[in-house]
């Protein structure tokens, strides 16, 4: 089943800081992913975050790009089958799951 992208607002400005074509790789990434962004332990192809030194991002997954060093963190809203983004950022000193952390509250 094809899950529907919807993009936070953050997520949405976060994807404007790329160029063009970073921003066609990582779209294309994510409409890869929201064929079946389930959690890899569910037979999906999201990793699972759980707890991240001290922060409580459990439900949400991560797409990893890491030849461009960024991290896409998502969640699955299951009873409308959408795969919402949460936050697009560089993977540098995991700062992307502090900014998940404070988008997820």
């Amino acid at each position: 089943m094809i899950y529907q992208v919807k993009m936070s607002d953050e997520a949405d400005e976060d994807l404007n800081e790329f160029n063009k074509s970073q921003k066609a790789r990582i779209i294309k990434l994510i409409n890869r992913f929201a064929q079946n962004p389930l959690p890899k332990n569910e037979g999906g192809h999201g990793n699972p975050l759980g707890n991240k030194q001290g922060r409580n991002l459990t439900g949400l997954c991560k797409i990893t790009l890491k030849k461009m060093g960024v991290r896409v963190v998502y969640k699955l809203i299951r009873t409308e089958t959408t795969m919402e983004i949460i936050v697009i950022a560089a993977r540098a000193d995991d700062e992307v799951y502090d900014i998940a952390a404070q988008r997820n509250i």
